[in-house]
């Protein structure tokens, strides 16, 4: 059912975050204790509608699993499976594409007959795991019958991918970790994520080098064994609380413990003014003048954000930054170097009375104003587009509602929560 957020803005928002784990190294941690017989905790585990999902069909094959929701604490134990054919992996999720080898590994054959590789399955999702597994020698029968099998033990290989994919990069980690011989990968994706699961796949007894680089090279070994981990926090959660008090002038401190990830992160804030103050455990952001845009040396141009794959600004956070740019003063170009058409959203931003100048399906010109209002707007499926939203809202004296903002919570645990503990006057209604 969709849901509406409702927004009374206008005050500074302050206080003391702890983010949840992070979404995109949890989901795939997961797929990749199917490669172990034993037993495998999870820790810092966020509450998410996918973790659910995968949960269920876990048991439906025969595994033993335990969610201790209060301690965010995940056990899982495969050693008892169901070998047979599968075909109901989990719908709606686009992890379910590195289910494909661990399961394959364990005996299983694979038949594909719902919408189990998410809601915006297309080519570039779903061909580099083919791709993977037929490397790995997998039979694939995908058209039209989208079926997997494999007759003996996944094989070893080289690839060098197309683009730098964060799930595909995963889904080899996993299949190499077992597969027979020595494999490598050029052109891997190196997001924290992605070096989260390399992490936990060594913590199984898998033999990786490269991690954090654009290479990786992985040893097969025979078997996997079981495994403690706990979930990295969320550097985009980070990130948004950090822009949600810069937006509204207050003072937000998060505490976390991934400060190697944020140096670029926190010198793009410094483009609109904002400074990030760090010590051990946590990133602050205090209350201080108008948001204001720094000029770049070189007179002639734009100052701007690029995102890209990794180590770049990530593309995810884009939205983030952008509504800061509708508040500030001065001009800002933000250059997404992944998605066409990903500033499809801008015509809700504009009902706010944003100023934007789309210059083709990449770039995007924010130029700040303070005369801004509140509105009615629709968000799309896009998870920080909603939080975009939210903080511009939340800048703006009067009431404003999101509607279709519902998918906040595939990424954010007590979102709504969060923000109201930080003073914020929001609220969730059906419709």
């Amino acid at each position: 059912m969709s849901e509406s957020l409702h927004i009374h803005g206008g005050k500074a928002l302050s206080g003391t975050i702890k983010p949840s784990g992070n979404k995109n190294a949890v989901l795939p941690i997961l797929c990749a204790t199917v490669l172990t017989a034993e037993p495998c905790t999870i820790r810092n585990v966020p509450e998410i509608t996918d973790i659910e999902k995968l949960i269920t069909f876990y048991e439906s094959i025969g595994s033993k699993c335990t969610w201790d929701r209060s301690t965010k604490v995940i056990t899982v134990d495969h050693s008892d499976l169901k070998v047979g054919k599968v075909e109901n992996l989990p719908e709606g999720m686009r992890s379910s594409v590195m289910l494909f080898a661990p399961l394959l590994h364990r005996g299983f054959d694979i038949s594909v007959i719902n919408d189990s590789t998410g809601c915006s399955l297309g080519a570039r999702e779903v061909d580099p795991h083919l791709e993977i597994l037929d490397g790995f020698g997998a039979t694939i029968d995908w058209d039209p019958n989208r079926e997997l099998s494999l007759e003996s033990k996944l094989t070893a290989f080289n690839h060098w991918f197309d683009y730098a994919s964060v799930t595909a990069t995963e889904h080899f980690l996993m299949g190499a970790a077992v597969a027979h011989g020595t494999s490598t990968l050029m052109n891997a994706a190196s997001e924290p994520h992605v070096q989260d699961v390399a992490l936990a796949l060594i913590e199984m007894g898998a033999k990786v080098e490269g991690i954090g680089t654009s290479v990786l090279k992985i040893e097969g070994v025979s078997e996997l064994g079981g495994c403690d981990v706990t979930i990295s926090d969320d550097h985009h959660e980070i990130l948004t609380f950090l822009g949600i008090g810069a937006i509204t002038g207050g003072e937000i401190r998060v505490e976390h413990d991934v400060h190697q990830h944020f140096p670029l992160m926190t010198r793009t804030f410094e483009k609109f003014g904002v400074t990030i103050e760090s010590d051990a455990t946590s990133s602050t952001v205090r209350s201080g003048s108008k948001l204001q845009i720094a000029e770049p040396i070189t007179k002639q141009l734009l100052q701007k954000v690029e995102g890209a794959p990794w180590p770049y600004f990530p593309v995810d956070l884009m939205p983030i930054v952008m509504a800061l740019a509708t508040v500030a003063n001065g001009e800002m170009l933000f250059w997404n170097k992944v998605y066409e058409g990903a500033f499809g959203w801008l015509p809700e931003l504009q009902k706010f009375g944003a100023r934007t100048t789309v210059c083709d399906p990449h770039r995007v010109i924010i130029s700040g104003r303070d005369d801004l209002v509140p509105a009615t707007v629709k968000a799309p499926y896009i998870i920080r587009v909603v939080i975009s939203l939210f903080m511009v809202a939340a800048s703006i004296e009067g009431k404003s509602i999101i509607q279709n903002a519902s998918p906040v919570r595939r990424a954010h645990p007590n979102f709504v929560e969060n923000l109201q503990a930080l003073g914020a006057d929001v609220y969730w209604s059906e419709g």
